[in-house]
């Protein structure tokens, strides 16, 4: 893969089937703030380079990139008319939020993709506190390579900020990666690379933290921040560091860890990690958020300006986030077992799957768009992998048996880590995005406690559109 450069755009890096529609789009008159998806432009190069043009969300009057925080508090609805003034339908999905089924946005399955010039209301209840994000569901291989991501923000109902041992401020850093031209445009053409699909994904030549080539931050020294990170990359794994700041992993996902030291901090697409930092003390005056691109090279995407007096020390501790107290245990005694099979892609491929009702072999599956499979079926959505009676636990056994790891989502529930193989997760964390490393299984349990059709996929979304893509019912 290639590096990044530190101050130029880099040169190119790498080389849903439908189930019922649940609900339709909404015209009727809404009293909803309007979130809008629209063409905007975005100034994603270094300065010297042109504005790129992209899609974005506005709840004003102008879209911009990532799209605008939305931020609440825990128990808080969340309610947007979305208005689509795309070329192409769209849809809006909440990510890790535990919503009811129909305001999930993930079209086909929960509602129509809705139609350029049509509107859908959204509007739903927020339970969990945490760092939690927003993009399009519908060609999202597509759409949120063009900027339809926002961040989502649920805030605890109990303070934290400001106790001790807790941070004082905190800063919102949403990563995205862009696979642009010499003239910082989009590349277009390459929605549809299967190549880069049965390899690691559509991978990007630039990285941006908050839409901006390497960002400066200001930060006092020795000051405690709080960092809400967000890979909302269509398939970049993002392995990170913060030197000389001390970082300490609070939280993953939106659900609080025990406060632990992360030297390194890696991220699959869809994965959040909120992170403390104590400014340095050294007499330096700067500090990098660093990332590795794949080969080995830690690069800096970002900088934090030291500048002030230095505040009374804080101590080393740091003061966990407060418990969600929402979220139902797994009964472990007698649950419901099920497997989740991860085959395809290139440098060992898959014998055959089914596509479509028919079974193939893996060169017409190629021909149809199709290189991933679960459990031996490509883009299962004519019916539901597994089936869970509301309130049984669920305990599932994901292995990869590809040459390329994957980051594997649940909507509408978060799970709890059993057992893993490989270093990319921890016994106990509680997620909604697992990263599953080539030849690794990872076992999670759940309670299936939220009703209706929900998918689970691979998030890094070339993979996918190529077949990795399947829903279970909670009934």
């Amino acid at each position: 893969m290639t590096s990044l450069s530190r101050r130029s755009v880099l040169k190119g890096a790498a080389a849903l089937g439908g189930t019922s529609l649940l609900s339709a789009p909404s015209f009727a008159n809404s009293s909803l703030p309007v979130l809008r998806a629209a063409p905007a432009s975005a100034q994603l190069a270094p300065a010297g380079y042109p504005a790129t043009p992209v899609w974005a969300y506005a709840t004003g009057a102008e879209g911009r990139v990532p799209g605008p925080e939305i931020r609440l508090t825990a128990g808080d609805r969340v309610g947007y008319r979305l208005v689509n003034k795309l070329p192409q339908p769209t849809a809006v999905h909440w990510h890790g939020i535990r919503i009811e089924n129909a305001m999930d946005g993930a079209a086909p399955l929960t509602q129509a993709p809705v139609p350029p010039g049509a509107g859908f209301d959204y509007d739903f209840l927020a339970p969990d506190p945490g760092t939690y994000w927003y993009h399009s569901h519908n060609r999202s291989t597509e759409q949120v390579a063009r900027g339809l991501a926002g961040p989502l923000i649920v805030e605890d109902r109990e303070p934290w900020l400001g106790e001790a041992g807790a941070a004082t401020r905190e800063l919102v850093l949403v990563l995205d990666d862009w696979l642009l031209d010499r003239d910082a445009g989009i590349m277009e053409d390459r929605w549809d690379d299967l190549h880069a699909a049965s390899h690691g994904g559509r991978m990007g030549n630039t990285v941006t933290v908050n839409g901006a080539a390497y960002p400066e931050m200001d930060i006092q020294p020795g000051e405690r921040v709080r960092l809400r990170v967000i890979n909302t990359a269509t398939d970049r794994i993002m392995p990170l560091s913060l030197p000389q700041l001390s970082p300490r992993l609070i939280a993953l996902d939106g659900h609080p860890v025990t406060p632990r030291e992360s030297e390194t901090l890696v991220l699959g697409p869809a994965q959040r990690a909120d992170v403390v930092i104590d400014g340095r003390t050294d007499g330096e005056t700067r500090a990098g958020l660093l990332l590795d691109p794949g080969n080995g090279e830690w690069v800096e995407i970002a900088g934090f300006n030291h500048s002030g007096d230095t505040p009374a020390s804080r101590g080393s501790d740091v003061r966990p986030l407060p418990a969600w107290g929402t979220l139902a245990a797994p009964d472990l005694s007698d649950p419901q077992r099920e497997r989740l099979l991860m085959e395809g892609g290139a440098m060992r491929g898959m014998r055959e799957a089914r596509f479509g009702g028919e079974a193939m072999g893996f060169r017409e599956l190629a021909a149809n768009g199709m290189v991933w499979a679960f459990n031996g079926i490509a883009n299962g959505m004519d019916k539901p992998i597994f089936q869970a009676a509301l309130g049984r636990t669920v305990r599932m056994e994901m292995t990869n048996q590809s040459m390329f790891p994957h980051a594997i989502h649940l909507h509408g529930h978060h799970f709890t880590v059993l057992r893993q193989s490989g270093a990319a997760n921890m016994e106990g964390d509680v997620r909604d995005t697992v990263l599953i490393g080539a030849d690794e299984t990872v076992e999670v349990a759940f309670v299936a406690d939220n009703p209706g059709q929900w998918m689970i996929h691979c998030h890094m979304l070339s993979h996918q559109k190529s077949g990795m893509m399947a829903w279970f019912e909670v009934a």
